[in-house]
């Protein structure tokens, strides 16, 4: 099995059930703090492969939500530069398997690229995006 390295915002209750997904498929995740993560072009670019630049942004994100940001109408760059000064923009999560990235938790495309065991059906995704209108919380531990 793999071990991930997930960026995550914590807190969020659709990173917290795709960690538990990878984990019970026997990967290892290594879950770090996206919004505390000093990104930098180099860093963050190579998680959007070929995807058009619409696809790299959070449409939950406050300031797409809003319209203050208009991913369709950025350039590569110009976007990257956004998504470093405010991370809330990036799409979540963000994955690297032995130098291979990704952007988004879409069950049949992470169970063809590194394996998800039949616990959950594959046509549901996990939520890749938040779809939350308030800031997720923070879980509660179980007693």
């Amino acid at each position: 099995m793999s071990t991930v390295i997930f960026y995550e915002k914590p807190g969020c209750g659709n990173n917290t059930k795709q960690k538990l997904w990878l984990a019970a498929s026997g990967h290892t995740v290594l879950a770090k703090n996206l919004l505390a993560e000093k990104w930098s072009e180099s860093r963050l670019r190579p998680f959007f492969g070929d995807l058009p630049v619409t696809q790299w942004f959070n449409p939950s994100a406050p300031k797409i939500k809003s319209g203050a940001v208009d991913p369709s109408k950025l350039d590569a760059r110009t976007a990257l530069d956004m998504m470093i000064v405010e991370p809330l923009l990036i799409r979540r999560p963000l994955m690297e398997v032995e130098g291979v990235f990704s952007v988004g938790f879409e069950a049949k495309a992470v169970d063809a690229w590194i394996g998800l065991n039949d616990s959950r059906s594959k046509e549901e995704d996990a939520s890749p995006i938040c779809n939350h209108s308030e800031p997720c919380q923070a879980p509660v531990a179980s007693t």
